[in-house]
C-alpha cells in the first residue's frame, strides 16, 4: 500500500460511543513500533499506556516560536530516527491539542520524512470530541486553539468516520438529553429533566459526586473516610525510574502516592479489566484488605478480587522512564470532573453551578450508564455551554 492509499482519519463520536474500545482493538493488529499511540496530555498518556504527542516528536514548550522548534527537534537523531520508522499514529483526545502545536509537528514530520505529502507520509489516526474538554490555551494569539482551527488540521484532509451508536447509556431518555448538552441546547425538556433530579443530597450519598475543582474532591474523600469506623490501612505508592519523570507522573497517574482505605470504603477501579469484569470508572465498597490483593463489591452486586498493578511514564522511545505501583483504585465519593473524563460510572452526583469551560457539564454528565442514578446538587443554564466554533465544526 501506498503513502497515498492510506487516507488520513478522524475518529468521533459522543462520550461512550466506543472511541477507546476501538483503538484498543485497533492496537492489536499492528506493530506498536510502526503504530504507537500518543496523547494529549500526560494524564490520558498514562491511561493508554501510550506516549505523549509533545515528547513524540520532542518538542517541549516550543521555547522559541515554532521556527525554533522545528530546528531544535529536527536535530535530534532520537526524534528522526522515530519519525523515519514509523508508518502512522494514533492521536488521542486530539481536542485537547491545540492547533499551532498539531502544525508545528506535522511541519516537522515533512521535513524529517523529506516528503511534501501531508505529515510526510505517515497515517494520522485522530481520536476525539471537540464538544468535550478543550486545551488549556484556547487563544490562537498565545500559541493556542482548537486543532480544526489551524490550516493543518484540511491541510491533512482527515476522513471523518462518526461513531453513533450509544454503548456506554442504553437509557433513550438521558441520551436525548446528553445530545442536546452536548450541543449547548437547554430548552424545555432539558429543564424539566434536570429539575427533576435537583435537590440536596445527602452525605450518605454512595456514589460519585464530581466536583470541578480538586481542593474540593480531596476534602470530601477525606471526610467521608474518617466517618467509617476503624483504623486506616494506609498502602504507599511504590516507585521506580527518573526521579523527575517520577515527580511528574505523581502528578498524573490516578493513583494517590500514599493509598488510604478502610473496610466499606467506596472506591474506582482506574484501568479497565482486559477480562471485561470491570471498567476504568467502576466503583464499589472494599469489603476485606490485605497485602495484595483488595476484595472489592461492585455496585452493580458483582465480586471481585483486584492486585496491584502499574502506571508508567513513557519517554519518546516508548520505553518506561517512571513507574507507580499499587492497587488500582482510589477513593470514590469524590472526583473532579477532569479526572473523570473516559470513565463509566454507576451512580453520580454533581454540582453543575459556576462551571466555566465549554464541555465541562456534558463531560460530567455522560459519564453514566443511566440517568436513573443521577443527582443534581444545582445547576445554572449558563453552565451548559458548548464552543460557537465548536458547534460551527460538528454542523
Amino acid at each position: 500500500m501506498t503513502d497515498k492509499a492510506r487516507p488520513n482519519v478522524f475518529l468521533t463520536g459522543g462520550a461512550g460511543v466506543g472511541k477507546s474500545f476501538l483503538i484498543r482493538q485497533f492496537q492489536k493488529g499492528v506493530d506498536h513500533r510502526e503504530f504507537p499511540i500518543l496523547a494529549s496530555t500526560g494524564a490520558a498518556a498514562v491511561l493508554v499506556g501510550g506516549r505523549t504527542f509533545h515528547s513524540f516528536f520532542g518538542l517541549g514548550i516550543l521555547e522559541g516560536g515554532p521556527g525554533a522548534t522545528v530546528e531544535r527537534a529536527s536535530r535530534n537523531r532520537q526524534v528522526v530516527r522515530r519519525l523515519r520508522q514509523v508508518k502512522g499514529l494514533i492521536i488521542d483526545e486530539v481536542s485537547m491539542l491545540a492547533g499551532p502545536v498539531l502544525h508545528v509537528a506535522e511541519v516537522l514530520a515533512r521535513r524529517i520524512r523529506e516528503s511534501d505529502l501531508p505529515w510526510g507520509g505517515m497515517q494520522i489516526v485522530t481520536v476525539g470530541d471537540f464538544a468535550q474538554l478543550p486545551p488549556v490555551e484556547r487563544d490562537p494569539n498565545r500559541g493556542g486553539g482548537w486543532a480544526f482551527m489551524n490550516p493543518v488540521w484540511k491541510w491533512s484532509s482527515f476522513d471523518r468516520q462518526l461513531l453513533e451508536t450509544q454503548v456506554r447509556c442504553q437509557d433513550p431518555e438521558f441520551m436525548s438529553i446528553l445530545g442536546k448538552i452536548r450541543r449547548g441546547v437547554v430548552d424545555a425538556e432539558v429543564r424539566e429533566y434536570l429539575d427533576a433530579r435537583t435537590g440536596p443530597v445527602e452525605i450518605e450519598f454512595e456514589g460519585t459526586r464530581l466536583f470541578p475543582r480538586r481542593d474540593q474532591t480531596e476534602r470530601f474523600n477525606e471526610q467521608r473516610l474518617n466517618d467509617l469506623a476503624g483504623e486506616a490501612v494506609l498502602i504507599p505508592t511504590v516507585a521506580s525510574g527518573n526521579a523527575k519523570a517520577i515527580e511528574s507522573l505523581r502528578k498524573q497517574a490516578p493513583i494517590p502516592d500514599v493509598l488510604k482505605l478502610k473496610v466499606d470504603a467506596l472506591v474506582m477501579l482506574r484501568q479497565n479489566d482486559p477480562l471485561g469484569r470491570w471498567v476504568n470508572g467502576s466503583t464499589g465498597h472494599v469489603r476485606r484488605i490485605q497485602a495484595n490483593k483488595l476484595s472489592i463489591e461492585l455496585l452493580n452486586g458483582r465480586w471481585i478480587d483486584i492486585e496491584k498493578g502499574t502506571f508508567s511514564m513513557l519517554d519518546g522511545e516508548g520505553e518506561p522512564i517512571a513507574t507507580l505501583s499499587n492497587f488500582p483504585v482510589n477513593l470514590a465519593w469524590a472526583s473532579t470532573i477532569h479526572k473523570a473524563q473516559g470513565a463509566t460510572m454507576d451512580r453520580l452526583a454533581v454540582d453543575l453551578s459556576r462551571l466555566w469551560e465549554p464541555g465541562q457539564a456534558y463531560v460530567a454528565l455522560s459519564r453514566l450508564t443511566s440517568g436513573s442514578e443521577l443527582r443534581i446538587a444545582r445547576w445554572e443554564s449558563s453552565s451548559i455551554r458548548v464552543d460557537s466554533d465548536v458547534m460551527d465544526f460538528l454542523s
